[in-house]
């Protein structure tokens, strides 16, 4: 094997890593915080956030909602030019970076120390009322104050830094918290909203990849943390470089997020069938679900590397995400019972021994 064809393994594996460790770090924060042991006080830090469920009307929109995003920044790019609008995205990218970045360190944080030690730490509450009726609530504890000015060094350096600016590094830094957080808090409600969803999605894909030069045209348009880059040729790299000698490979953060939203929803149905309250529990669907992930990226990178031509991800991803539901559900003989399960927050898991 050649080096140049070492240096493109190296680039397809990097994005291969840092694609499936996105989905499996924002699948389990996507679960419910556990519940306070009998005689625990509560604790703001055991709330779980708010966040919508996506239904299958949602479902059936969103592509739809895509498309006339996706178009109408085309007609920004192609009519108006590519400097204004990178101009205000980079900006809204790296303000809303700050705060990803910050939200992605506390979680690795708690995780490392553990939730026990978390809760040792000093807490800070911010309040602000109107007479006795409560405006704004917020509270943190020591570490998240330390970690809030370390959060803004990438947004800085990618904005205003003339040696680092537009580095892969601080994008895919930027890209990955983003990932991870869209992960963390937009969920769907059901295996027939996710499936709905990626069928839609899937043609959507297929559409504006080989039907148009649209998704190709915006993709290497817009220069923003919303992708994965890996340098083909890392030898030649610098860290602090936007460009580098051969390109980069790539990978959209749609083709993390929309795949790994189901991904997670699997892991939250192996934790609701469980009835555990802890971190050790059978993960059949989601196991299945995150290897079919896996080899559905690997099949794109291998289509796209011997055709030599942009791939739609999602029309690999979709069918392998879908079938790998589909499959363990008919080999443990809960079809039925998986198709018609919700995702309700509300819903306390049943126990319910494995099969």
């Amino acid at each position: 094997m050649d080096t140049t064809h070492q240096n493109l393994l190296l680039a397809y594996s990097a994005l291969l890593s840092l694609a499936t460790g996105s989905i499996y770090a924002g699948a389990y924060g996507s679960l419910p915080n556990p519940k306070p042991k009998d005689g625990e006080p509560p604790d703001d830090d055991d709330q779980d956030e708010v966040s919508e469920r996506m239904s299958s009307e949602d479902a059936w929109w969103f592509p739809v909602i895509g498309s006339v995003a996706l178009f109408g920044l085309y007609l920004i790019v192609k009519f108006f030019g590519r400097e204004w609008i990178n101009w205000f995205l980079g900006w809204y990218f790296s303000i809303a970076g700050v705060g990803s970045v910050w939200k992605t360190s506390i979680s690795l944080t708690r995780y490392f120390v553990g939730n026990a030690r978390w809760k040792t730490f000093s807490k800070f509450r911010l309040s602000i009322k109107k007479d006795s009726t409560a405006l704004f609530n917020a509270s943190c504890r020591t570490p998240s104050l330390y970690l809030l000015p370390v959060a803004a060094i990438p947004s800085i350096l990618y904005t205003f830094s003339l040696a680092y600016r537009r580095s892969f590094v601080l994008t895919d830094i930027l890209a990955l918290s983003f990932s991870h957080n869209a992960l963390c808090l937009l969920k769907i409600d059901s295996f027939k909203t996710g499936t709905i969803l990626l069928s839609g999605l899937f043609f959507y894909d297929i559409w504006w990849v080989f039907g148009t030069e649209v998704m190709v045209k915006v993709a290497t348009t817009l220069d923003v943390p919303i992708k994965l880059l890996w340098p083909k040729s890392l030898s030649l790299a610098s860290l602090s470089s936007p460009s580098v000698p051969g390109g980069f490979t790539m990978l959209g953060l749609g083709d993390i997020v929309i795949p790994g939203t189901f991904v997670a929803l699997a892991l939250r149905y192996d934790y609701h069938r469980s009835g555990s309250s802890t971190g050790t529990f059978a993960k059949p669907y989601f196991y299945a679900s995150l290897t079919a992930y896996f080899l559905g990226l690997v099949t794109t990178m291998f289509v796209m590397h011997t055709w030599k031509a942009a791939q739609p991800a999602l029309l690999y991803l979709s069918p392998a995400c879908i079938m790998s539901f589909l499959a363990t559900a008919i080999a443990r003989g809960e079809l039925l019972e998986v198709w018609q399960w919700s995702d309700d927050p509300q819903e306390i898991p049943v126990e319910k021994k494995d099969k």
